[in-house]
């Protein structure tokens, strides 16, 4: 029983581990402007919203998308304010991007596919 129990206790320490991994890696892109490694981590479709523009886009095509936002507003700094659950057991991540004079709240919606934690959804308002 006890051999059972660590497995488990392994099992979700590893995907917790896997969470805050890509969490990291997604926020030093952001204060890196680095569009492509932020859309890495999302599915091969994504809904993307940026400042009301919505719709969803291969990974090339958000990845544009991202790069001129980036371009248009540069970033002085970008942190993840919020980490945590939807109701359907999806990690959602909030966070705070700020250009200049500008702040733009920032929510991603995460999905697990398989084994992996990719990103289904990203809008910047």
């Amino acid at each position: 029983m006890g051999f059972v129990l660590s497995l488990i206790a392994s099992f979700v320490l590893s995907i917790h581990t896997v969470l805050d991994a890509n969490f990291a890696a997604v926020e030093q892109a952001f204060n890196r402007e680095d569009a492509a490694k932020v859309v890495s981590y999302g599915k091969d479709k994504l809904l993307l919203q940026i400042q009301g523009k919505e719709g969803v886009y291969a990974q090339s095509q958000a990845t544009q998308l991202l790069k001129d936002f980036f371009n248009r507003k540069p970033v002085s700094s970008f942190r993840f304010t919020f980490k945590g659950k939807e109701s359907d057991d999806s990690p959602l991540t909030t966070g705070i991007y700020t250009s200049k004079d500008e702040s733009f709240r920032v929510t991603i919606k995460w999905k697990h596919i398989g084994a992996d934690l990719k990103i289904e959804s990203l809008s910047i308002e």
